[in-house]
């Protein structure tokens, strides 16, 4: 079994703010699919990589990961460094 991933989702571009930006997921990686060559569908036989859940918390997920028995990694979010700029420090 893969290990599940916990992070919280980078914004899109289409985004500028910061609302969903404190959201934390646990989902598994990407399994490998297989492919009927006859009807060209794509299958899997592990559906897991379909699951994607949502937690307001690092520790809500945390917590539901040890609670189901799910072995995980975190993945800490990289904070920005926000450099505060004035305009007239352009002419200096």
């Amino acid at each position: 079994m893969k290990i599940a991933r916990i992070y919280i989702p980078t914004k899109t571009a289409m985004q500028s703010g910061n609302k969903n930006n404190n959201r934390w997921v646990l989902e598994y990686p990407g399994i490998s699919n297989s492919k009927d060559y006859l009807m060209n569908w794509n299958s899997t036989e592990n559906t897991k990589k379909q699951v994607k859940i949502f937690f307001k918390s690092k520790n809500e997920a945390i917590n539901y990961a040890n609670r189901n028995k799910i072995e995980f990694r975190l993945i800490e979010p990289k904070r920005r460094r926000i450099v505060i700029k004035s305009y007239a420090d352009n002419f200096k």
